[in-house]
C-alpha cells in the first residue's frame, strides 16, 4: 500500500534539484460550483468572457485533464480537503441540511467527520494562516456543535454557508461568520467572499507567515443571479435571458478573481502565492430539477454532465498560477486531481502527514518541474447515484474504465443493510476509452486488445474492492 510518508520523504531528496521557492509559498484555492469544463474562454467557451482567468493560465499552466474527487459537490469538497476518496469518509452524494426526523438511509448523519484528517489542520500546524470564504458543504448539520464545522478542520478565520447562497447569489443572508450568523449581505457571493478574503489578509498584514486561503465559489450553481450590466452584454449572443443570466455569471467569477490577483498586488503578496482555480464537478443539466432554468454550463467536448461518471461528470477545469516560480508553462495534459493538493501542499509547506494515513492522491510537484507524474495507484471514483448506469470509474494512464454493479440500484448512501449489496457486487459491461485520442469517449474499446482489457479490468476490480473495504457506513438512528 502507498504511504504518503515515504513520498514526501522521497520528495524531499528530490527538493534540491527542483526549481523551488526558497521561502514556502502562500496558497490560494479557488474552487467553483458546477462549472462546465467548457465554460471559460480559454477552454473555448465562444462567448464568456474571462479576461482575468485567462491571463492566469496563460501565464501559468491550463490543465486539460483535471478531475475532481466526484462528480458532486459534497463528496467532490470532502476528497479535495483529505486527500482521499470521500468514500473513505462515508459521503457518498450531496449533503442534505439534517431535519428533525430520522431518515431510515442515515443521510441526515452524514458529515466530515473529526477524525479525518484535512490538511488545512496540517498547514495550520505548520504555521500557516488559514481562511475559507464560501460554500461548506461538508456537513449537515452546519453550525451545530453536533457536527464539527470549519473551525474544526483548520479554518483560524472562515465565512461559509452550509450549501447554496440564499435567496440567491445576490445579497445572500445565510452566511455564517465564525460561528455567528451575518444575516443580509449586500453584493454578489463571489466577490462577498473575495471581500472577506482580503479583509482578512488587511487585518494580519503585519504578520509575516504564509496563508492558505480557501474560496469555494456558490457561482455558478443555482440560484444564479447576475450583475445587470453583465448580464446585458450577452443578451445579443445569448438564446434567452436565462443563458444570457448564466454567462454573466461566469463572468462574475472572472472579476471576483481579478479583484482577488489585484489584492495580493496591491498588499505585496503575490510573489510566492500559488493559485489554482478549478471546480467541484461538472456542469449542471438545464432544467433537471424546478431551480436549474438557468443552469446552461457547457462540457466542452467531454460526454456526460454533473452527476455522471463519464469525463463531464468529473473532469474540470484547472489553471495553476505561481509568479516567479512555474511561468509560461502553457496547455499541461498530464492528468491532475484535487485529491493531489493535499499531499503538494503539505509538501510545499513542510508540514507532516501521519505516516498512517492512506491517502490517494500523490504531490504533483513532479509535473510542475518534470512534466510527468507517475502514480502509485490509478484514480477510481464509486458514485452510487450516477446517472448513467456505470456506478464505478477510473483513468489509469490514458485509459478510461468504467463498470456496472450488477443488480445494485441507485445509492445516495451507504448503511449496514446496504453494504453486502455494493461490497459484493459483480462488476459487469465495462468500457474502456483511450482518452488521448477520444476525449469524448465514443469508442468502447473492450475486446480490442484483450491483454489490455484483462490488465484494466483486474486493476479497477481490485482498486473498487480495497475502496468499499475502506468505505465508512453509516447506522440509522433506529439500528444504534
Amino acid at each position: 500500500m502507498y504511504r504518503i510518508g515515504m513520498a514526501v520523504v522521497l520528495g524531499s531528496l528530490l527538493w534540491p534539484a527542483m526549481s523551488v521557492a526558497e521561502e514556502r509559498p502562500n496558497i490560494v484555492v479557488i474552487l467553483c460550483d458546477d462549472l462546465g469544463y467548457g465554460d471559460l474562454q480559454c477552454y473555448g467557451h465562444p462567448h464568456i468572457k474571462t479576461p482575468n482567468l485567462d491571463r492566469l493560465a496563460a501565464e501559468g499552466i491550463r490543465f486539460t485533464d483535471c478531475y475532481s474527487a466526484a462528480p458532486v459537490c459534497s463528496p467532490s469538497r470532502v476528497g479535495l480537503l483529505t486527500g482521499r476518496s470521500p468514500n473513505r469518509a462515508g459521503v457518498y452524494d450531496w449533503i442534505p441540511p439534517a431535519r428533525q426526523q430520522a431518515r431510515p438511509d442515515a443521510r441526515e448523519q452524514v458529515h466530515m467527520r473529526q477524525q479525518e484528517i484535512a490538511f488545512p489542520q496540517l498547514l495550520q500546524r505548520a504555521g500557516y494562516r488559514t481562511c475559507l470564504a464560501g460554500k461548506w458543504h461538508c456537513n449537515s448539520q452546519f453550525n451545530r456543535p453536533k457536527q464539527p464545522q470549519p473551525g474544526d478542520f483548520g479554518f483560524d478565520h472562515w465565512l461559509a454557508t452550509q450549501n447554496n447562497a440564499a435567496p440567491s447569489h445576490r445579497n445572500p443572508r445565510n452566511y455564517v461568520r465564525n460561528g455567528e450568523p451575518v444575516g443580509e449581505m449586500e453584493g454578489y457571493s463571489c466577490q462577498l467572499a473575495v471581500d472577506e478574503a482580503v479583509k482578512w489578509l488587511e487585518d494580519s498584514s503585519k504578520d509575516d507567515a504564509p496563508f492558505f486561503i480557501f474560496l469555494p465559489f456558490h457561482e455558478p450553481h443555482e440560484p444564479v443571479a447576475s450583475p445587470p450590466e453583465l448580464v446585458a452584454n450577452y443578451e445579443t449572443v445569448a438564446r434567452t435571458e436565462n443563458e444570457a443570466e448564466y454567462f454573466a455569471n461566469v463572468e462574475n467569477v472572472d472579476r471576483a478573481v481579478g479583484s482577488l490577483v489585484a489584492a495580493l498586488d496591491r498588499l505585496g503578496k503575490r510573489d510566492n502565492t500559488l493559485i489554482i482555480f478549478t471546480s467541484d464537478n461538472g456542469p449542471e443539466t438545464l432544467n433537471r430539477y424546478r431551480g436549474s432554468h438557468r443552469s446552461y454550463g457547457q462540457p466542452g467536448p467531454l460526454r456526460g454532465m454533473k452527476l455522471h461518471t463519464h469525463e463531464a461528470g468529473f473532469r474540470v477545469v484547472g489553471i495553476l498560477n505561481w509568479p516567479g516560480e512555474v511561468e509560461g508553462k502553457g496547455t499541461v495534459s498530464v492528468p491532475l486531481s484535487s485529491l493531489d493538493f493535499f499531499p503538494t501542499f503539505c509538501q510545499l509547506a513542510n508540514a507532516d502527514i501521519p505516516e498512517s494515513l492512506n491517502l490517494d492522491g500523490q504531490s504533483f510537484l513532479p509535473i510542475l518541474y518534470e512534466g510527468k507524474l507517475e502514480r502509485e495507484k490509478p484514480l477510481v471514483w464509486a458514485y452510487y447515484n450516477a446517472i448513467n448506469q456505470a456506478r464505478v470509474a477510473m483513468r489509469s494512464g490514458r485509459w478510461k474504465v468504467l463498470a456496472k454493479l450488477e443488480d445494485v440500484p441507485k445509492y445516495e448512501n451507504v448503511t449496514p443493510q446496504r453494504l453486502p449489496r455494493v461490497r459484493d457486487a459483480k462488476l459487469v459491461d465495462f468500457e474502456i476509452y483511450d482518452l488521448e485520442r477520444d476525449p469524448a469517449e465514443t469508442k468502447n474499446l473492450v475486446g480490442d486488445n484483450s491483454a489490455i482489457t484483462e490488465q484494466l479490468c483486474r486493476t479497477l476490480e481490485q482498486a473498487y474492492r480495497e475502496l468499499i473495504q475502506d468505505s465508512h457506513v453509516w447506522v440509522p438512528a433506529d439500528k444504534q
